[in-house]
């Protein structure tokens, strides 16, 4: 059996690769006892859509999985309008589109398009502000794409065994640096990423 990875796990292994492990670790069922109030918040503003609620339009797909053969990955979108082909993924807040975001988008992008979808154009939505982000569609930012590969690639062959982290910074954001056994930084600096 082949193993598809998360496209959640893109943004969190540009993060830190280890993210991916303790999230594994600890589950769904403890998030409380990790998760900072943004990543509660983020999720809240998921509910209508993980829910089937954003729309009652035929044409919008809202929370549907989707998967990749070719890049081993799976997940859900966030809402595909099958008229346009427009896929947009929401955030709670959006303040630098960071490349872990639009790894994200490409991995529903593809998949869509693997599922016999048209994906014509992407972007990203901030509802704490309401604004709209357009981003090129992977074919149309070659330079971008080739990230989204190699980063892609180095996640499906990660050796969680090897890895130590480089950043400081990130070590003091991470919300599983109270859990890590290798931070950077003293355990009980709690930010969030």
């Amino acid at each position: 059996m082949e193993l598809y990875l998360k496209i959640s796990n893109l943004n969190d292994f540009i993060f830190c690769p280890l993210s991916i492990y303790y999230h594994q670790l600890y589950g769904e069922l403890s998030e409380r006892m990790y998760y900072g109030q943004a990543q509660l918040d983020g999720k809240a503003v998921h509910s209508a859509i993980d829910e089937q609620r954003y729309s009652t339009h035929k044409n919008i797909l809202q929370s549907i999985d989707v998967y990749s053969d070719e890049y081993k990955l799976c997940g859900k979108i966030d809402i595909f309008d099958t008229e346009k082909g427009l896929l947009t993924e929401r955030k709670k807040h959006i303040e630098t589109i960071y490349d872990g975001y639009v790894f994200q988008l490409y991995a529903q992008c593809l998949c869509l398009r693997e599922m016999g979808y048209e994906v014509k154009q992407l972007r990203f939505y901030s509802s704490d502000d309401n604004k709209v982000y357009p981003v090129k569609l992977p074919e149309e930012n070659i330079e971008m794409f080739e990230k989204f590969k190699s980063t892609n690639q180095a996640m499906q062959s990660f050796n969680v065994s090897c890895y130590q982290p480089k950043a400081e910074d990130k070590c003091r954001n991470c919300i599983y640096n109270d859990f890590c056994d290798r931070p950077l930084v003293p355990k009980s600096y709690r930010g969030g990423y």
